[in-house]
């Protein structure tokens, strides 16, 4: 088992050591091994660009777990996010990270219970991970007091500066104290955030992580469309129809992960689950039945299966699409390994087509479609291993000891009959169509046209060329494939293609919480931009 020095070596305590341990870790990302050493022992602010997947939660996480202490009375930290999402995310890789310290590390956000927020406030919070709408909404309410923290963290800077909350950004600041360190992180450096940076943190270190080539050569790429209530039953008949299958299943959430572990268990697979809720005892336990190869299935989120290093997998499946396309890459690099090809298999719902061109632009993936193998064909699949596995016991000593029970069978019936009664006695479950639910056919437009809203108009001195620009230099898709600009008073509407859609949404990611971007799909209706909010 790693013993982790690597990360001993960045200064590190046993405390981060054990809970680097429990969640998988076993060596430092680039961006956490030149962030962690400068923020346990210097001074200086910190600027870090690097790309989503590359560990930069860990890299401001870890040491402010290190150097902050639980139950001061008040809050010590400030992680500012620009999407819930993310908020949540962070808020849970923190505390997965806080070892057997008792931090108290509290997500605040638009869309949920701001009456639960203010409880939590008031019994002693350490950390905050916030969006800046809701944090302005505390401080507004003085529910929220930053005069005393030690770290202010803003995380994916680019983002917030997209979405229209620099200024928000700005107030907030000017909430701390002039002592508190600062940590910005960011994929991309515009001269907006390189400003911010001049202008509110002391002298500062810049960090740069190169971006790497995403490619993964050694995997054959395959994905299916299909309903997203159909899933589980394609998931069947894909293992159903291998000759042998050991593998991975991504799922979005540790609830996924569990409903499809039950359901692939109450059909006699041999299966089992790795999430975020999952001890280090159970883990081990797992991680030791999937590598001797006991147990061919796992289902895990993305946290929970960092760490997993198995050389032999057959399969990858992205049950659920990832967020990302370093994540497509990170997992399916799982297979393929040791010379081997793999295969990766994502499904693909109406919905999700665009974020899947995205993925393969930005990856350089070539992720071809297949027809989902219908329910002859897995019968047949299914009845041909029984030949073959038939055949070859022909041939063995194994089956000596079964000839004279067979002698007393064969003067029972004819030959015909006895062996298909044998097959029922054996095979009903396995052989019977019954089993397997029929399939919707899925079909998706692949040369169709997405429709966006932009929150901007004539009254923000907009036009069309204006807004074909802003689009171009905030999302870096040309000018001439933005097609049908229309400019009204206080919002735009623009035309383009699903694969460029998906990179302009992608540059505005949505809340997803009732509140709406800069930039979204349209709708029927939307409401005037004056009117429209932003956390």
């Amino acid at each position: 088992m790693n013993d982790l020095q690597s990360f001993r070596n960045l200064g590190l305590s046993e405390n981060s050591i054990l809970a680097l341990g429990n969640k998988g870790f076993e060596e430092p990302t680039d961006i956490q091994e030149k962030v962690i050493p400068i923020a346990l022992n210097g001074t200086k602010d910190i600027v870090g660009q690097a790309q989503t997947g590359t560990g930069k939660t860990a890299a401001f996480g870890l040491p402010i777990l290190e150097k902050i202490e639980p139950g001061q009375g008040y809050v010590q930290a400030l992680v500012l996010c620009p999407t819930r999402e993310l908020a949540i995310q962070v808020s849970e890789e923190i505390h997965s990270l806080r070892g057997q310290k008792n931090f108290h590390i509290l997500p605040i956000y638009g869309g949920s219970s701001i009456e639960q927020q203010l409880r939590r406030l008031k019994s002693g919070v350490d950390i905050v991970v916030g969006t800046p709408g809701r944090v302005i909404d505390h401080i507004n309410r003085k529910s929220l007091n930053l005069s005393k923290i030690s770290y202010m963290v803003l995380d994916e800077a680019d983002e917030m500066l997209n979405m229209g909350f620099i200024e928000d950004t700005e107030k907030i600041i000017s909430h701390t104290n002039d002592k508190r360190r600062m940590l910005l992180f960011s994929a991309t450096m515009p001269d907006a955030i390189l400003d911010l940076a001049r202008r509110h943190m002391r002298d500062y270190e810049f960090i740069r992580i190169q971006k790497k080539q995403l490619t993964v050569e050694t995997t054959d790429q395959i994905y299916f469309e299909v309903a997203e209530g159909d899933k589980f039953e394609a998931l069947c008949r894909i293992m159903d129809v291998e000759q042998e299958f050991y593998g991975l299943i991504f799922c979005r959430t540790k609830v996924d992960v569990d409903e499809v572990t039950n359901k692939l268990v109450d059909r006699g697979y041999e299966a089992d689950a790795l999430h975020g809720d999952v001890s280090q005892y159970q883990r081990e336990r797992i991680m030791e039945k999937f590598k001797g190869q006991r147990l061919n299935i796992l289902v895990a989120t993305d946290v929970a299966a960092r760490g997993i290093d198995v050389n032999n997998l057959t399969h990858v499946i992205n049950y659920s699409l990832p967020q990302d396309p370093e994540s497509y890459v990170h997992r399916i690099g799982r297979t393929g390994r040791a010379g081997k090809e793999g295969t990766a298999i994502t499904f693909v719902t109406s919905d999700e087509y665009r974020k899947l061109l995205y993925i393969q632009r930005i990856a350089r993936a070539d992720i071809r479609k297949e027809d989902l193998p219908g329910i002859d064909q897995v019968i047949e699949q299914k009845r041909s291993r029984i030949k073959e596995d038939v055949h070859e016991l022909l041939g063995s000593n194994e089956i000596e000891i079964y000839r004279t029970f067979a002698k007393e069978l064969l003067e029972t019936a004819d030959p015909e009959s006895l062996v298909s009664a044998i097959l029922r006695y054996s095979f009903q479950d396995e052989l019977d169509p019954a089993n397997y639910n029929e399939i919707r056919k899925v079909s998706i437009d692949k040369k169709g046209k997405s429709r966006l809203f932009v929150a901007l108009g004539r009254n923000k001195g907009m036009n069309a060329k204006k807004v074909v620009d802003f689009i171009e230099k905030e999302a870096g898709v040309k000018a001439q494939r933005i097609h049908d600009v229309r400019v009204l008073e206080e919002f735009s509407f623009i035309t383009v293609s699903f694969e460029d859609a998906e990179v302009i949404l992608n540059s505005f990611r949505k809340n997803n919480h009732g509140n709406r971007p800069l930039v979204e799909k349209a709708k029927d209706s939307n409401p005037p931009a004056g009117k429209r909010k932003h956390y």
